[in-house]
């Protein structure tokens, strides 16, 4: 049996309450704010986790949209207010809000560096945009709020982009987040831009690409007599009498079909007429995008007008329901896209396709969505003259009389007419003799036609749009 003193007792009791002191001083220094989340409720004037949070979502690929929204926002309410980070592990991947709550009860997160990320916003122009990081600054009616910006994971524009406003009362947060979302459309990137919904150079960028606005002339564009004036008319005359056509009560938006056989010149048309359509913003969507960005293309259009949607090859999505009973989904999806667009909008479709005999006629006959279906067709013996000379213009054109060369191309495509060429300055790089341009003759020229038109070249041949 063993026994106790007093003083063994008194010491126990005391290295007890030690102990137990220690352990609600280490238990308060674990619980005690963060840096982060005392200087978010210093300014809110409300316990952290007492602060509602109001949330927008946007996709990944507005976020230059965005911090231009943002910026604006911050101009006109905060302008001297600086950005702060968050510091800790995973913070990227994680939730702002839970972040914020883990600063508070167990200090897993603090002040840290803003994280930044260059995006593009044009062609060859970028911004640095927060990936995240926050900002304190103060609702349209003067109460304080702190604003969080959390970029896509990864970079990937496929993830999207939040918006988080803290304050203590949500009814502040929810009108700090409606005027940034409306600065965001006023300052929209996007504007007056050619963009390209598909596959990007643009750091990792799989859905959106800027592409620089075309310089094609009238002199470039070979089609038939009257049919370039009467796409101009309809497409360009029209954005330019906007305020007009407005005023005496005619609709705005229109849609324009290009139809014709592969390598017509469809899409150098196309190219022309967005030179000519100067500062409007334009979107290109073709292949796999049409069928997953339709409706965002058509949603953007909308609020960038005055704008043209571009969607080439249109009948890979829109054959004609007669020979698909099963119809096709993305088909029903542009017919209501284009429906769905006000007749007040300044919103041009401009379709493309190499088959309209395969097309649904609700498509290229009903009108309010195609307003006039243009021919492009295989250039006639005029239009093949001209084409040679058009191509051939950066060498030396000896050809006085082209008669011969064009009447053995009737039937080919202009596409043919740019290869006959390209290769006919191939041959004449053989016996260049040191000048600055390749002489180009009707000898020259004979060769590599009669290398296109060489039997074993027949499927190249009709690669190329040439005749069988």
């Amino acid at each position: 049996m063993i026994l106790v003193t007093d003083r063994e007792t008194d010491e126990a009791h005391a290295l007890a309450v030690s102990l137990r002191k220690l352990f609600e001083h280490t238990l308060t220094s674990l619980r005690r704010p963060s840096a982060l989340a005392d200087r978010i409720s210093t300014h809110l004037a409300c316990p952290l986790n007492e602060v509602p949070t109001v949330t927008a979502v946007f996709p990944g690929w507005e976020h230059a949209n965005l911090q231009c929204g943002l910026d604006a926002y911050l101009a006109e309410h905060s302008p001297d207010a600086e950005w702060f980070g968050i510091d800790g592990d995973g913070r990227t991947y994680r939730d702002i809000k839970d972040m914020l709550t883990n600063s508070v009860t167990r200090g897993g997160y603090d002040l840290g560096a803003v994280d930044y990320v260059s995006v593009a916003v044009g062609p060859d122009e970028t911004i640095d945009a927060v990936h995240l990081g926050l900002i304190s600054s103060f609702a349209p009616d003067g109460r304080p709020v702190t604003v969080a910006l959390m970029g896509p994971p990864d970079h990937s524009v496929d993830q999207p982009c939040k918006l988080h406003v803290l304050a203590a009362e949500r009814s502040a947060a929810t009108a700090a987040r409606e005027e940034i979302e409306r600065l965001t459309d006023r300052h929209n990137a996007f504007g007056g831009k050619v963009i390209s919904f598909g596959i990007s150079e643009h750091r990792g960028n799989h859905l959106l690409s800027f592409l620089p606005r075309p310089e094609v002339g009238a002199d470039d564009v070979v089609l038939p007599d009257g049919v370039l004036d009467s796409v101009e008319r309809h497409v360009v005359r029209s954005a330019e009498s906007a305020k007009l056509l407005a005023a005496h009560g005619q609709h705005l938006k229109r849609g324009l079909l290009l139809h014709g056989p592969p390598g017509t010149g469809k899409t150098h048309t196309v190219r022309y007429l967005l030179g000519r359509l100067g500062e409007r913003t334009v979107i290109v969507i073709s292949g796999v995008a049409v069928l997953k960005l339709l409706r965002v293309a058509t949603t953007l259009a909308r609020r960038l007008q005055p704008a043209v949607v571009v969607v080439e090859d249109v009948d890979l999505i829109a054959q004609d329901r007669a020979a698909n009973s099963c119809g096709t989904p993305v088909l029903f999806e542009l017919l209501n896209e284009m429906d769905g667009v006000d007749s007040e909008a300044d919103v041009t479709f401009v379709l493309t396709t190499n088959r309209v005999e395969v097309m649904e006629k609700a498509l290229s006959e009903r009108p309010g969505r195609v307003d006039l279906a243009v021919e492009v067709p295989l250039p006639d013996e005029r239009c093949r003259e001209r084409l040679l000379r058009l191509y051939a213009k950066s060498a030396d054109l000896d050809l006085p009389d082209a008669g011969a060369i064009v009447a053995r191309t009737a039937g080919v495509t202009a596409s043919f007419m740019r290869e006959l060429v390209r290769r006919a300055i191939l041959l004449g790089i053989d016996e260049h003799t040191g000048g600055q341009r390749v002489r180009l003759d009707e000898a020259v020229l004979t060769k590599a036609l009669d290398e296109l038109m060489d039997e074993r070249g027949a499927l190249t041949r009709r690669i190329l749009g040439g005749a069988r």
